[in-house]
């Protein structure tokens, strides 16, 4: 599989630094997003068209997936609607699409790993379980919704775009710029939470069963998967450990 830039303009959203390649007998490419953001659905919409996957993963619920296949089929639907999911989507062009985030069987058998071997208090599991009580109940609401997105046009607060400090008809450098401080200010939040807690753990049950869906996928085939930049590193490193 040919380097994913050989065949893409010199365009400043497209710097390698959001995307890890992990090679094989078939290739996977983790690019890295801000939900959302111009800069970061144009990279993804760019990626999926030049490199033309086997498979595309999102960091979406399997049940989730066809209310986004439905902002891409739908004309009078939102064009920001779905965001770099939905121009993944919209991009596949035959790539078989899947959602590998939670909620899903592999994410609670990573879960129950996780709190098997390690300390757990009783609050951060209750926490964990009601979080995990929201995503699938937003889940199941997105799957029952995507029949009526997809026949009316309606748009539904489930997935309401986030607002950034620029629009993509701004220049690709803004674009990038703007992008750039956002993760900068993520990373040093993230930097400044404590490294333990619920959402610690979650979000390592969710890193590794995403990681575990797409070594799944891979083995039919190349693959793109589109994740949150803060899980780009340790989606890629679990599936390179592999």
């Amino acid at each position: 599989m040919p380097s994913p830039f050989d065949s893409l303009p010199d365009d400043p959203r497209l710097d390698g630094d959001h995307v890890r390649h992990v090679s094989g007998e078939h290739d996977v490419f983790v690019v890295g997003v801000v939900h959302d953001h111009p800069a970061s659905v144009h990279r993804v919409r760019a990626l999926v068209d030049a490199l033309d996957p086997h498979v595309v993963a999102l960091e979406l619920p399997e049940l989730a997936v066809p209310l986004y296949r439905a902002y891409v089929e739908n004309p009078e639907q939102s064009t920001e609607r779905g965001g770099e999911m939905s121009a993944a989507i919209d991009a596949a062009d035959g790539s078989t699409v899947v959602g590998i985030d939670a909620p899903s069987w592999r994410f609670l058998r990573a879960l129950g790993r996780l709190l098997r071997t390690e300390e757990t208090d009783r609050e951060n599991v209750e926490r964990v379980v009601r979080g995990l009580a929201t995503v699938t109940r937003r889940a199941l609401a997105s799957r029952l919704a995507a029949p009526i997105a997809r026949r009316t046009g309606v748009e539904f607060d489930l997935n309401a775009p986030t607002e950034h400090g620029c629009t993509d008809v701004d220049a690709p450098e803004a674009q990038a710029a703007d992008e750039r401080r956002q993760i900068r200010r993520s990373v040093a939040l993230l930097g400044a939470l404590d490294g333990g807690g619920a959402a610690t753990l979650r979000d390592a049950a969710r890193e590794t069963a995403m990681a575990e869906a797409i070594a799944t996928e891979r083995e039919t085939g190349s693959v793109v998967a589109v994740v949150g930049r803060d899980h780009m590193d340790p989606v890629a490193e679990r599936l390179a450990a592999e």
